[in-house]
C-alpha cells in the first residue's frame, strides 16, 4: 500500500499538503477554479487589497534558469471580487477544505479594514495576512520592523476571531529568529508562511547589457532554487521555535517532490509552490504529489506524520 499524503490542518484532512503560492495564478476566478480542480490539497488567493490593482509596468516577471524575478506591485481585483468567489464556493462545495484567503494591504489600515470586512463576512475558512510587503515608502517590509509587527497583531487579534495565519519575509540572523518567534507566540496565530521571496534581487541580460525587469531599476523579488537553503531554514528555526499551536507553511524553492520532503523534514505542514507553478502550471501538484509519495515509499513511511520535523542533526 502506498505511502498517504494525507494532511490534518484546521480540524480538515487534506489530500496532500500542497498549495499554490498566492500571487500566483490566482488571479482570476477562472485560474481559482483550475487550482481547486487541479491535484493540490488546498489553495490560496490572490492577496488583495481593498480595490483593483493593475501593479508595477512590463515586464515585471521575468523567468531564469533558477528560478525567478519579480516585482509585480501586488495586481488583484480587489477584496470584494475574492470575497464574493470564496463565499460562493463554500456554499456550493461545503464539505470541501477551508479556503486560504489572502490579504496584503498597502496600508495598515488597509489591513485592519480588510480583515474587519472578512471578520463580518460568512467566510470560514483561514486568511493570510501578509507582512512581507512593503508599508510606507522609506520604511522596511512589516514584518522587518519588530514593534510594528506587535502594533499590527494586538490591534487584529482585538477584533479578529477567525484562523489566521502570517506571511513572513526571510531573516538571516538567529536573533532576528528568536525575537520574531518571541512576538509570534504572544498571539492566537494558526500558522507561519516562510518565506515570501528574497528581496531586492538583481538579475541582468548580458547581451543587453540590461536588468530584466522595469520596475525599481530591475530590483525585485527572488523565488525557486535559488531560494530553496534560506526557506529551509526559516521554517527549521520557526518550526524549533514557536508554540507547537502554530503550524509552519513551507515556501520557497519547492520544485521536486524531495524539496518538498526537506521542507516537511524541517516541520512544515502545508507546502505553498510558487515559481515552478509559474513555470509548468497545474500539473505541477500532481508532479510533485507522486515523487514525494515515491521517495516516501522507498523510505517505508507511511505518513508525513512520521518524519515530520524530525530532521537529524550531526
Amino acid at each position: 500500500m502506498s505511502a498517504s499524503l494525507k494532511t490534518h490542518f484546521l480540524g480538515f484532512n487534506y489530500e496532500n499538503p500542497l498549495m499554490n503560492a498566492s500571487g500566483v495564478h490566482c488571479m482570476s476566478t477562472t485560474e481559482l477554479n483550475e487550482l481547486a480542480n487541479s491535484k493540490a490539497g488546498a489553495f490560496i488567493t490572490k492577496s488583495s487589497t481593498p480595490n483593483d490593482r493593475a501593479g508595477n509596468p512590463s515586464p515585471r516577471y521575468y523567468s531564469v534558469p533558477l528560478g525567478s524575478i519579480n516585482s509585480m506591485g501586488l495586481p488583484n481585483k480587489g477584496i470584494d471580487y475574492y470575497l464574493e468567489y470564496v463565499l460562493d464556493r463554500q456554499t456550493k462545495y461545503p464539505d470541501a477544505g477551508p479556503i486560504f484567503f489572502s490579504v496584503a494591504g498597502m496600508s495598515v489600515d488597509d489591513n485592519l479594514n480588510m480583515l474587519h470586512k472578512i471578520q463580518d463576512s460568512a467566510f470560514n475558512g483561514v486568511t493570510e495576512l501578509n507582512l512581507s510587503c512593503p508599508n510606507v515608502p522609506g520604511k522596511p517590509q512589516v514584518a522587518y520592523d519588530f514593534e510594528l509587527t506587535i502594533e499590527i497583531l494586538t490591534k487584529v487579534f482585538a477584533f479578529f476571531k477567525k484562523p489566521l495565519g502570517v506571511k513572513l519575509p526571510p531573516y538571516f540572523d538567529f536573533a532576528h529568529f528568536e525575537i520574531m518567534s518571541d512576538i509570534l507566540n504572544k498571539f492566537p496565530l494558526t500558522y507561519v508562511n516562510s518565506i515570501n521571496s528574497v528581496g531586492n534581487g538583481l538579475y541582468i541580460d548580458v547581451e543587453k547589457e540590461s536588468v530584466v525587469i522595469k520596475p525599481k531599476d530591475g530590483f525585485g523579488g527572488i523565488g525557486g532554487e535559488y531560494v530553496k537553503p534560506t526557506a529551509l531554514a526559516n521554517v527549521r528555526a520557526f518550526y524549533t521555535r514557536l508554540n507547537p499551536s502554530i503550524k509552519i507553511i513551507g515556501t520557497g524553492g519547492i520544485r521536486t517532490g524531495q524539496d518538498a520532503f526537506e521542507h516537511l523534514l524541517c516541520g512544515a505542514t502545508m507546502l505553498q509552490i510558487g515559481t515552478e507553478l509559474q513555470k509548468e502550471g497545474v500539473p505541477v501538484f500532481d508532479r510533485v504529489a507522486k515523487e514525494l509519495q515515491e521517495i516516501m515509499d522507498k523510505k517505508g513511511y507511511k505518513t508525513i506524520d512520521e518524519f515530520r520535523g524530525k530532521l537529524n542533526s550531526l
